[in-house]
């Protein structure tokens, strides 16, 4: 599923006719975490505001899946979520996933500027997720910081060997002082 960029890339919000092209990026990106069709409507009903895919054209290249969560909490994989916590304290990524042909084209770093404003205006002052792959240099560059947490290694341990739980602070721009 391999695609050159010959459009601009953009970011929008996922509509349920996009879940197919979804699960096609997850199939090739995330060989190792597969997680069924129905994870990803379930995200998108569950919270419609937090589910994006990026568009190269008409063609979907990658998406990002995000929601309200509790902190320290950490979702187990390819599960349905019944609902989101009434008291959530974070934003949670779930997934991003971009395609071969997105990556190094900053892409990833403007989904995660749009998911923090979007948790920021939406009242919450940390995003949160598991790191799998090796990735968490690729978060520490977005401000995240591992979360060193005993009590969390048995459920990193069913995600990955080298899963990690990190943590990002929101912060206000600073306003201009004259």
């Amino acid at each position: 599923m391999m695609t050159s960029l010959e459009n601009p890339l953009h970011w929008r919000l996922m509509e349920a006719g996009d879940l197919a092209s979804v699960s096609a990026v997850a199939k090739e990106v995330h060989p190792e975490f597969p997680e069924d069709d129905a994870v990803f409507l379930n995200r998108l009903v569950l919270y419609e505001n937090g589910s994006y895919v990026l568009e190269n054209g008409s063609t979907i290249i990658g998406y990002a899946v995000t929601h309200p969560w509790k902190s320290f909490n950490i979702p187990a994989l390819n599960t349905v979520l019944s609902a989101l916590p009434e008291h959530s304290d974070t934003y949670y990524i779930h997934d991003i996933a971009l395609l071969g042909a997105a990556r190094g084209s900053g892409a990833a770093g403007k989904i995660i500027s749009i998911v923090a404003s979007h948790a920021l205006v939406s009242g919450f002052k940390t995003m949160s997720l598991v790191a799998v792959n090796g990735s968490s240099g690729f978060w520490e560059k977005q401000g995240f910081e591992v979360a060193n947490r005993p009590d969390l290694e048995p459920k990193l341990k069913t995600y990955s060997d080298d899963a990690c739980f990190m943590l990002r602070q929101l912060h206000l721009p600073h306003a201009c002082v004259r």
